[in-house]
């Protein structure tokens, strides 16, 4: 759905301004290579704060939840 929208964007604005469409298409696979190293960056940290969490999470994922055990 999104590359549907980008399309009709991009055609609307061919009809409306068809050098800067050109210069938008031109441009598009340069952006994208740009943009690959921040991806990757942010897959890195999203899959360290996980490996974080894991971690932290781990006691209380080994001790398990006791239904007999009561606080009060």
């Amino acid at each position: 759905m999104k590359v549907l929208i980008l399309f009709v964007a991009w055609c609307i604005l061919f009809l409306l301004c068809w050098p800067v469409a050109l210069i938008a298409l031109l441009q598009l696979p340069l952006v994208w290579l740009l943009s690959l190293p921040l991806r990757l960056v942010g897959i890195t940290i999203g899959a360290v704060f996980a490996l974080l969490r894991a971690i932290l999470f781990l006691p209380a994922r080994l001790l398990g939840r006791r239904k007999d055990w009561c606080p009060a």
